[in-house]
């Protein structure tokens, strides 16, 4: 059987991008599991294959198709876009913003063409885009505009745990006025129509409770009684397998037992908090609702390590094989 390609773009290369995919495609796992080719600069990538002592070749091909996936050779499409007289470890740098924009972009065209059976991207800088001027301000954003997805679903797997947000990126007083009836059974409703698209039938999805105790029957809070609850009882009704609200200091072990299929975490913490605490450094990133896959690690650039061959390519490793792992659901584009 043919192992997908995976495409995956090497990110901030003044963080710790490259060095991990030099590590993670000299990993047992990755080689039995997929082939991939990486987007990057040549001249990056060979500080890193020095840094970390691989005995990676690189084979530097203009398209997928003069790959070599022949063991130990990294097949690199080489956009050179690095001034490696200006570049710099651990600082950031438009020059870097935009390379890594350019990366990415080019990995999603692979994806998007069919060429490609999925994406596994590595970290990015936020001011570094900032500072080339990239009109997005992060990985989810670049994905949604270049595959014209308006509202891309983010769900986070560890462990055969996983989590999807009913809120992300707001402040905690924000989230908490955006719970509400219609907006669980709305994004319920594309949470089971990712996961039938990543092949996972049956079992329940579990919906967690916001105040402690899931409010007690409004000692703690009206959100569950008001909200929640009647969400919950509205997917039943329309035959959807859901349970809860269930509280939040047990939903997340129950899943990761196997009670749940997953677990709706209501805000960013509450699903990172338990993802992370489970297993940090297999605590992957799955973008959903777009027509191609993406996977990612789900840790930044750490400029503070960068450069200095102490990374730990775990993470790395962990999103190439759930890129591979789930590519076959995925129609060709």
């Amino acid at each position: 059987m043919t192992k997908p390609l995976i495409a995956v773009p090497i990110g901030d290369p003044a963080g710790v991008g490259p060095e991990i995919v030099v590590k993670a495609l000299s990993s047992d796992v990755v080689k039995s599991c997929a082939n991939c080719i990486i987007i990057g600069d040549k001249g990056i990538i060979d500080k890193a294959i020095a840094l970390t002592a691989s005995p990676l070749k690189v084979h530097v091909c203009s398209d997928v198709d003069s790959a070599d996936f022949s063991d130990g050779v990294l097949n690199l499409i080489d956009l050179h876009n690095i001034d490696l007289a200006s570049f710099k470890y651990g600082v950031v740098q438009a020059m870097c913003g935009q390379a890594a924009f350019d990366y990415i972009k080019c990995s999603i065209e692979l994806a998007m063409s069919g060429k490609a059976d999925a994406v596994a991207t590595t970290p990015i800088n936020k001011e570094a885009l900032h500072a080339a001027n990239v009109p997005f301000i992060g990985h989810t954003e670049i994905f949604g505009a270049l595959t014209n997805t308006p509202d891309p679903l983010t769900m986070f797997e560890t462990n055969g745990l996983r989590v999807f947000f009913l809120t992300r990126h707001l402040s905690l007083l924000q989230a908490i006025t955006q719970i509400n009836k219609a907006k669980i059974i709305s994004c319920v409703k594309e949470c089971m129509e990712a996961l039938k698209r990543l092949g996972v039938s049956g079992g329940t999805m579990a919906i967690a409770g916001l105040n402690p105790h899931s409010g007690e029957h409004g000692l703690f809070g009206w959100e569950e009684v008001n909200e929640i609850t009647p969400a919950v009882e509205e997917l039943k009704a329309q035959g959807y397998n859901v349970a809860g609200p269930i509280g939040a200091d047990s939903v997340f072990h129950q899943a990761a037992i196997g009670r749940y299929n997953s677990v709706l975490s209501l805000y960013h913490d509450q699903g990172h908090i338990a993802t992370k605490t489970l297993d940090f450094e297999r605590t992957i990133s799955i973008t959903n609702g777009m027509p191609i896959l993406r996977t990612s690690v789900d840790h930044g650039t750490a400029f503070d390590i960068a450069g200095k061959n102490i990374v730990s390519e775990v993470s790395m490793v962990e999103a190439i094989r759930l890129a591979a792992k789930y590519a076959p659901f995925f129609t060709k584009h």
